[in-house]
């Protein structure tokens, strides 16, 4: 599918935000004074900037405040929802560690809602069968692999941050080698679609120009460029930050870096996880390779 810059900016960011946000709220990191100002500002600044950057995806963002309407049927609505009230029931928090005092209760709540609130965008894209690579268990999984390393690292957790980069490549290469299957593997053909068996094929192209459909759904990848990407996807996100967590002397400027390092390559993945996401439709205008890169690995 197109990657869209808006939306890469949306789960990159917002990921990170609620990330370190639950590291905040479960007493992972217990900052007190202006570092708690300044820890839970970065935390609401990434999550805020995430959000926001949602919107400019929207053909007209004012009618954005309408997806709160949703909620019983659109993951969409429901993370409105759940990031909104993670926000507001973080902001008593942020207050008692201003003034020294613990998460408590209620940050035990808000870390849960800063949980629900990355399943809900991660829920966004996996429950679209349509969309074959998104639509399996791997999609949650790694939205919350990313969050957790991200928070991690910016809670200055160093072994607990290390676990998560670990963790995180682990799952990064698992998403990779079994997305690669996916779209074959659901009998998704313009044969089971027509009902005309495997052997149909169109006589003439659907249109004559391109489409909004072919802009949108259908996004062709070439193998060594994914190649390329999806080390540097693997390499920024979870080897090099491990490497400077492992290298670098502990403190702020060691876990900056390291979630600088993080971040681009959450970057380099979510522009692969749009990217390299094949819709059905895609069968309907001649998908040139039924079997995908099934049996080139996580990285044909």
């Amino acid at each position: 599918m197109h990657p869209a810059p808006s939306v890469i900016l949306f789960t990159v960011l917002s990921g990170a935000g609620f990330g370190f946000l639950f590291m905040l709220d479960a007493g992972v990191l217990r900052p007190a004074g202006l570092g708690a100002l300044v820890a839970f500002g970065l935390a609401y600044v990434l999550a805020t900037c995430g959000l926001l950057a949602s919107t400019f995806h929207l053909g007209n963002p004012q009618r954005a405040l309408r997806a709160f309407s949703q909620w019983q049927t659109s993951w969409l609505s429901r993370e409105g929802w759940a990031s909104v009230a993670a926000l507001g029931l973080s902001a008593p928090v942020a207050l008692a560690a201003v003034g020294g005092g613990g998460p408590g209760m209620i940050g035990l709540i808000g870390a849960l809602l800063c949980a629900s609130t990355i399943l809900c965008t991660a829920m966004i894209y996996a429950q679209l069968k349509t969309v074959p690579r998104w639509n399996h268990w791997t999609t949650p999984l790694s939205f919350f692999a990313y969050a957790a390393t991200g928070g991690a690292i910016l809670s200055g957790q160093r072994l607990l941050a290390l676990a998560c980069c670990v963790a995180l490549g682990i799952v990064i290469l698992l998403a990779f080698r079994l997305g690669d299957r996916q779209f074959g593997q659901r009998g998704s053909s313009l044969g089971a679609a027509t009902g005309l068996g495997p052997q149909v094929r169109p006589f003439a192209p659907p249109h004559t120009s391109p489409n909004y459909v072919m802009r949108e759904m259908i996004h062709q990848v070439g193998r060594k460029h994914a190649r390329k990407l999806r080390v540097v996807a693997l390499g920024l996100s979870a080897v090099l930050p491990a490497l400077v967590l492992l290298v670098a002397p502990g403190g702020l400027i060691g876990s900056l870096l390291a979630f600088a390092l993080h971040l681009s390559g959450a970057f380099a993945q979510r522009w692969l996880f749009f990217a390299e996401a094949e819709h059905v439709v895609s069968h309907y205008y001649g998908r040139p390779d039924e079997a995908g890169v099934a049996a080139g690995g996580p990285f044909p």
